[in-house]
């Protein structure tokens, strides 16, 4: 088991991974819509903007352990208000493209930071 770090990670106050290689797979934490260029802020904005952050985080960390959005196995994505949803299926479909990875909404309560959405990724490794 291989666990991958983020020039942001090292400032996480969490006990977890950003992500973790075993075998040919990498499992991705939840990645919140933080502008990490910016420092620890949310993108102004709405859903949309967080959306479009939250799948840039992840495809960061997907290329940085030698994958990419195209080897996406699954997501869970965690929103705190269901009405979010039509907005964020828009969204992650123009960010995978024809590539459709299996996928579960979670509509919960308040994320960390008062985030609009948060997404979690099982990716292989070529």
């Amino acid at each position: 088991m291989q666990i991958v770090s983020t020039p942001h990670s090292r400032e996480s106050k969490g006990h977890y991974s950003p992500a973790v290689i075993h075998g040919d797979l990498v499992y991705v934490s939840g990645q919140l819509p933080i502008n990490y260029a910016v420092g620890e802020t949310l993108p102004a904005g709405g859903i949309e903007e967080q959306t479009r952050q939250a799948l840039k985080n992840l495809d960061d960390i997907l290329k940085q352990c030698g994958s990419n959005k195209q080897q996406v196995l699954k997501t869970t994505v965690y929103i705190p208000d269901i009405t979010y949803w039509p907005v964020v299926n828009e969204i992650y479909a123009e960010f995978f493209g024809d590539h459709k990875p299996s996928r579960t909404i979670v509509p919960t309560n308040t994320l960390h930071f008062d985030a609009m959405i948060e997404i979690e990724a099982i990716a292989y490794i070529l």
